[in-house]
């Protein structure tokens, strides 16, 4: 049966050993003892032999991708995986990534910007080997964790290799109901590159190390990690591990004094944890915006206490990390969640106000005269309102016929009582005139003339 394997081609490696006049075309070919062979010209043979083949091609950033040239002359681009079932092409900025099924046997060359000093490494059982995660952890424990990329049992020491390969690191719940996590799902924790920074170790030496803290909730977890590539993915799926909750509990005793202090206990649980190997330290935030640090040494009391200083009231945050060993003798760190506790604001006593008897039989009277005010208000407005609505029609009304129908004023008042007094006074005055006329004097009621005049003596 053909053997398969992957073969890639990976760069920026010292060539060590390789003679200067060696300048025959290297075979690509699996024994199991030579893994990394030199890359000459940019030509390698593929063997006769070889079903299926990866090729791994490290490239300068943002150059186009390379072409591969076959025995027979006819070449490969990278659009060729769009049409051709024998070819898959994964093209990143920094490297290609081509598998060929049935590939041609004979000499095949490579043309691109590819770094220089390369060297092809024949890539066999590709293995993930990670050490096993404590049985016992709790959460907001911070964890270091390191894996290995192995080919056939020895590190991947190859360059450029961290820009292809991320070891990631899942919790999935066991969906257990006796726990809280119960339907929590997966949590996605961190992924670890191996380019020397943060807490790995050393760049490009194929081990991945790093730190991640428990910060997801407490139960029980499947921890599952896995490295991906376009070419291949391997996972390592750990034994399921119980996250407890933090082994720790707080009392607080809030100052009954203004001179007096806060007291907070903090309690330990010797049955996760060793009391007299713990030390603790964190900072405290007093609602003045005042900090404060701590720190506390172990002893085996199974208690601490911390004294906080009573600024009044107002809301104060207590940060913790610790550093001991737990009962199986593993040493931890962890960062315990913030302790809050909250002083309320005081209220203040306001004296009572005494309202002064009220005189109902003058409350009364007031309210009537205040009625009364009303409706005599209500009473003039409307008098204003018809006396300003006649005096507008009024003035329209003489506008109207001095100005648009060209006639005098004439005002004729005829009172009745008037008229009749009139003419009764007129009848009068003609009958006097008339009675003295004809006797030529006026007489009285008797008939006799009243003579008024005077005689000359």
């Amino acid at each position: 049966m053909k053997k398969q394997f992957l073969a890639g081609l990976l760069c920026v490696l010292p060539l060590m050993g390789i003679s200067a006049e060696q300048d025959k075309i290297t075979p690509l070919e699996r024994d199991g003892i030579q893994n990394e062979i030199p890359l000459l010209e940019n030509r390698f043979r593929i063997d006769h032999k070889v079903e299926k083949i990866t090729l791994l091609f490290f490239r300068k950033r943002g150059t186009p991708a390379v072409v591969l040239v076959r025995p027979d002359g006819s070449k490969y681009h990278v659009n060729e995986s769009l049409n051709n079932d024998d070819l898959e092409w994964h093209d990143e900025m920094t490297y290609d990534l081509i598998t060929i099924s049935k590939p041609m046997p004979g000499p095949w060359q490579v043309v691109g910007s590819i770094l220089p000093d390369s060297r092809i490494i024949v890539l066999g059982e590709i293995e993930l080997s990670v050490d096993p995660l404590p049985p016992m952890l709790f959460r907001g424990e911070t964890i270091k964790l390191t894996g290995r990329v192995l080919n056939d049992g020895e590190p991947i020491e190859v360059g450029q290799f961290r820009d292809v390969i991320s070891l990631h690191v899942d919790f999935v719940s066991t969906n257990n109901s006796d726990y809280a996590n119960f339907g929590a799902g997966t949590q996605s924790i961190t992924d670890f590159k191996d380019d020397g920074r943060g807490f790995d170790e050393r760049p490009l030496d194929g081990v991945f190390t790093g730190e991640f803290q428990l910060s997801f909730p407490a139960g029980e977890w499947q921890p599952e990690l896995y490295i991906e590539t376009p070419i291949f993915k391997r996972t390592v799926v750990q034994k399921p591990i119980v996250i407890h909750e933090p082994p720790f509990s707080y009392d607080i005793a809030l100052a009954e004094q203004e001179t007096d202090d806060h007291l907070l206990t903090i309690t330990l649980n010797p049955e996760l944890i060793k009391p007299e190997t713990v030390l603790l330290q964190g900072k405290i935030y007093y609602p003045n915006n005042e900090e404060q640090m701590f720190s506390m040494d172990a002893k085996p009391s199974q208690t601490r206490q911390l004294t906080i200083k009573n600024y009044d009231w107002g809301r104060y945050s207590v940060e913790l990390s610790v550093f001991g060993s737990n009962i199986n003798d593993r040493e931890f760190m962890a960062t315990l969640p913030t302790y809050k506790f909250e002083i309320d604001r005081p209220i203040e006593v306001v004296p009572e106000i005494v309202r002064p008897e009220i005189d109902l039989e003058a409350q009364a009277e007031q309210q009537r005269i205040l009625e009364e005010e009303q409706r005599a208000s209500t009473m003039l407005m409307l008098t204003l309102i018809v006396v300003g609505n006649l005096t507008v029609l009024l003035l329209g009304w003489l506008a109207i016929r001095v100005f648009v129908q060209k006639k005098p004023l004439k005002f004729k008042f005829s009172l009745p009582f008037l008229k009749k007094k009139n003419q009764t006074s007129n009848d009068e005055q003609a009958a006097g005139e008339k009675e003295v006329g004809k006797n030529g004097s006026k007489n009285d009621k008797s008939g006799e003339i009243l003579n008024l005049s005077m005689s000359d003596d």
